[in-house]
């Protein structure tokens, strides 16, 4: 375990001199929430303090004392992480930037949006396009931090057609554990200028430097958006359409699947039943939530067409559109629900977040099911078929929280050996945290996670910042 110093009074007086009494919490007043994150069962770890920021300068004054005394730091937003990746394993100060949470400044001539960390991504989403302006990346947590989205570089339901979030940073103004503070990139959507250290830091969780600013590209709003549900009999014949809608030319925004349970138990947790049972006198089994865009409503009709073509040949039972605003509301809705849902009906959960190639998804699903049926657990999963991005759970509502963990544990190491066969990933979006090292290291082997550790040395040689994550 590693060796850090403890906070002594003195440095307890000069972390709330920095941020104010109003903004600073010590010992038993932490707010036990901050020792944890949406998956507590990675562990609870509380902070010695903690520290709600506002501005860079008081991140610099605070990573300087830590740096100089050397006190672990770990930065937190909204906590809505999914593998303990801002839970401080080693106490010390917890930096939470949800008051950094301004937009600061559009660039309509450059089609860019300037934003503190802090910002949450359903009222960045909201906000530009209130100035005819569309921030692509789309998360299922609508209520994380856009700076927690660029530590993990989460993906979300858009990134079929835009890409994930890496893919709209275009600079930033990092401290580094040091306490300096350096600007990373530019205002412009091209370089060639040496190493993008601006791209190591996206996806860095936390552990290479504080994000204090962000300027982020945006696009034009779509001028058209329509949704389609496509039931399909069962999760295999859905998954077979994917590939086919893609080679369309449809170019889809979004290409999602959903096995019939999961519907079932979002339409009972949220009372609200959207998506059909059954079609042209079949049961569905499996869905595909594919949503188009276009700029007029004839084009549109053009891809309906296709669409319908499309699925009638992959053997969909019908093709249903979300024909109104209020249904796409109510639909997208049940969609963001699933992993509330599943939370609200399963008193242990564990959860893996792989990516795999497309045509293996409907393999690597019948895997997983066999594998934790096998070791007397439920499992549910969605995601989006369009990226083969996979969220997974392991469920039990009868087991003791020890022996829960054991048999997960024997789930995972099957499921993510299966998915390096399939040439996957560990990760598609919820990052690695301190939950998913080992996974990691199997993953990626020994040579490329040693280069992952150096450049973690390199930038934190103290080890004082978000320790015990990714490769350390």
């Amino acid at each position: 375990m590693a060796e850090y110093n403890k906070l002594t009074e003195q440095t307890i007086e000069q972390l709330r001199a920095i941020v104010g009494a109003d903004r600073f919490e010590c010992g038993g007043d932490v707010n036990e929430s901050y020792s944890h994150d949406e998956m507590p069962i990675y562990g609870k770890f509380a902070p010695d303090a903690v520290c709600l920021v506002k501005s860079t300068e008081e991140v610099s004054q605070i990573m300087k004392l830590c740096s100089e005394n050397h006190i672990p730091v770990t930065v937190r937003g909204a906590g809505t992480g999914l593998v303990g990746g801002c839970v401080p394993v080693y106490g010390g100060v917890v930096i939470c930037t949800a008051l950094m949470n301004q937009i600061l400044e559009y660039d309509m001539k450059n089609l860019v949006v300037r934003i503190q960390p802090g910002v949450l991504l359903c009222d960045l989403a909201a906000d530009a396009l209130a100035h005819g302006l569309m921030y692509p990346p789309d998360p299922g947590e609508k209520t994380a931090t856009v700076g927690g989205n660029v530590s993990t570089n989460a993906g979300g339901m858009r990134a079929v057609k835009y890409g994930v979030t890496r893919d709209y940073v275009l600079a930033m103004t990092v401290v580094l554990p040091s306490g300096e503070v350096v600007q990373l990139g530019r205002k412009v959507c091209k370089t060639s200028s040496g190493y993008s250290l601006l791209h190591l830091m996206i996806g860095s969780e936390g552990t290479l430097g504080i994000i204090t600013e962000l300027t982020l590209k945006l696009i034009p709003k779509p001028e058209v958006e329509t949704s389609f549900i496509l039931p399909f009999k069962d999760i295999s014949e859905a998954i077979s359409s994917v590939p086919e809608i893609k080679l369309a030319n449809l170019d889809p925004q979004s290409i999602e699947f959903m096995e019939r349970d999961i519907v079932d138990a979002s339409a009972a947790f949220t009372g609200t039943k959207v998506f059909p049972t059954k079609a042209n006198g079949q049961e569905i089994g499996a869905y595909i939530l594919v949503t188009l865009v276009t700029g007029s409503e004839d084009e549109m009709d053009l891809k309906m067409e296709k669409l319908a073509e499309v699925a009638d040949n992959a053997g969909a039972f019908d093709v249903f559109v979300v024909s109104d605003a209020a249904m796409s509301r109510e639909v997208w809705a049940a969609r963001s629900a699933f992993l509330t849902a599943i939370e609200n009906d399963s008193r242990l959960l564990d959860e893996m977040d792989v990516v795999v190639p497309v045509d293996r998804i409907a393999e690597f699903l019948a895997f997983c099911r066999e594998s934790a049926t096998r070791h007397g657990l439920g499992l549910r999963a969605f995601g989006h078929a369009g990226d083969g991005n996979l969220h997974i759970y392991c469920s039990s509502n009868e087991l003791e929280l020890d022996e829960f963990k054991r048999l997960s544990a024997l789930v995972m190491d099957e499921c993510y050996a299966k998915c390096s066969e399939l040439e996957g990933q560990v990760s598609g979006e919820h990052a690695i945290g301190r939950a998913k090292k080992k996974y990691l290291e199997e993953s990626v082997g020994e040579t490329v996670y040693g280069l992952m550790r150096a450049i973690k040395a390199v930038f934190d040689p103290g080890n004082i910042l978000n320790p015990g994550k990714v490769c350390e």
